[in-house]
């Protein structure tokens, strides 16, 4: 096992895995940019060491800064969190060709299932049902095109093959539209990513946005952890999450949890990842795969009991997994609302300095967060400040324990969406289950249009 472990990322997945490693016994070094100097991590981590300004490219990106800091700490391994440089394959090969140890995949695994056309192909080679869509990247010719789209279907929807965040991505209802949606997207794509190939796909009127949660050691061993529901969506952003997704079918489940662990044994995985699916009519179809840990991870470990963290560093020590596939049983309900530092319903950020801070407690809650009375939240980065989970031995006793710890919850000093959480936890069609991913969005425009 290792003694020493560098975290590189910040914010509540920085803490998050710290306190993972300190109940392992292993130390930390926490690298942080100067506006995160007063962070909470960074306190408490044995070493820390500053990499670099505010701007992420000149810190939480900056892999020579990140590689230094590893050998002047003589870290061993390191994690990187999600975000930043997590589902970079080229940091991930420096890492290991600097002498230490990438806690995830293997660089070309990164590679492969970062192209969403590669991963889309290697996905069907596994048996893992995929949305219908043009056999890999777009070709030039602009007839070749116009038949794939009528052969698959309108409406469709234009990828970049490179993307992901929510970008590069165009729907098209009509083929009068369609190679100028084409252009458009070739060019943010080369723009955004670096990378102008598109391909195309079904677009799918109403689904769900369901996962499957997978670990995988080196040794041949994959097994899957159940699903996670995320259609509560704002531009492609998760808001809530929640383990098991409400009204599925446990045979359906373990169907495609077996073909997403069978697909890690195929192409060699390596840690934790995450199948991510549109599930629609009893279908599910494979939409990419996350290389790294989620954000919503801690849904998963409450109703399994198995800590998704602390599994990454055994298996990237080259342990075997500590379970099999038969001792994973699915118990209770959790819910995960992401408290961001923005106005609830304009979504403008409210980065600053927080003045009074108080968490909820009581049975079955959780909080995952990295702030506190007098932390300024900085303007450099993404917005979210914490996640507040609740576990209950029920999806109703879950939700019930989410409006009260919402209701406890105090942040003064910055805005923050907890008041369209809890107009969330009070919404008919969310406490129903199975909203689509669209609901949300068609949610808040319906009340912009009645005030």
């Amino acid at each position: 096992m290792f003694e020493k472990i560098l975290i590189a990322n910040r914010g509540e997945i920085a803490l998050r895995i710290q306190r993972a490693c300190r109940e392992m016994g292993i130390k930390t070094v926490a690298v942080h940019s100067e506006a995160d100097a007063e962070a909470k991590y960074v306190k408490l981590a044995d070493e820390s060491v500053c990499i670099g300004p505010a701007q992420s490219t000149l810190s939480y990106l900056n892999i020579p800064a990140i590689i230094s800091a590893a050998e002047v700490t003589d870290a061993e391994a390191i994690h990187p969190g999600y975000g930043f440089l997590s589902e970079n394959a080229d940091f991930a090969e420096r890492v290991e060709q600097s002498g230490f140890v990438f806690i995830g995949p293997r660089p070309e695994t990164i590679r492969l299932m970062g192209d969403k056309v590669s991963a889309k192909d290697a996905m069907k080679a596994s048996g893992v049902p995929c949305v219908p869509g043009s056999e890999g990247a777009l070709p030039e010719d602009s007839d070749e095109v116009i038949r794939a789209a009528k052969e698959i279907g309108y409406p469709v929807i234009i990828k970049a093959a490179g993307g992901g965040g929510g970008r590069g991505m165009r729907v098209v209802h009509t083929e009068a539209a369609l190679l100028n949606a084409v252009s458009m997207t070739k060019n943010e794509a080369q723009t955004a990513f670096g990378n102008p190939m598109v391909y195309m796909e079904k677009f799918l009127e109403n689904p769900r946005h369901i996962e499957i949660q997978v670990l995988a050691d080196e040794h041949g061993n994959a097994a899957f952890l159940g699903e996670r529901d995320c259609s509560m969506q704002r531009r492609h952003q998760k808001i809530i999450e929640e383990a098991p997704a409400p009204g599925l079918d446990p045979k359906l489940r373990d169907k495609i949890g077996e073909r997403c662990a069978e697909a890690c044994r195929k192409i060699g995985y390596r840690g934790a990842g995450t199948f991510e699916f549109l599930y629609e009519n009893g279908e599910f179809f494979f939409i990419e795969m996350n290389t790294r840990v989620q954000v919503e991870h801690p849904v998963t470990e409450l109703i399994t009991g198995i800590d998704i963290v602390q599994e990454q560093v055994r298996i990237a020590a080259g342990e075997k997994l500590s379970f099999r596939q038969k001792d994973v049983k699915l118990k209770g309900h959790a819910i995960e609302c992401r408290i961001n530092a923005e106005d609830p319903y304009t979504f403008v950020p409210s980065p600053g300095r927080i003045t009074v801070y108080h968490v909820p407690g009581g049975p079955g809650i959780r909080v995952d967060s990295h702030v506190y009375q007098n932390y300024v939240v900085p303007q450099y980065y993404d917005s979210m400040v914490g996640k507040l989970i609740a576990y209950g031995a029920t999806r109703d006793q879950a939700i019930a324990r989410m409006k009260t710890a919402l209701s406890e919850m105090v942040v003064e000093g910055i805005k923050t969406n907890v008041p369209l959480h809890q107009d969330l936890m009070r919404d008919t069609a969310f406490v129903q289950g199975g909203t689509s991913i669209h609901y949300l969005e068609h949610k808040l425009a319906a009340a912009k249009k009645a005030q």
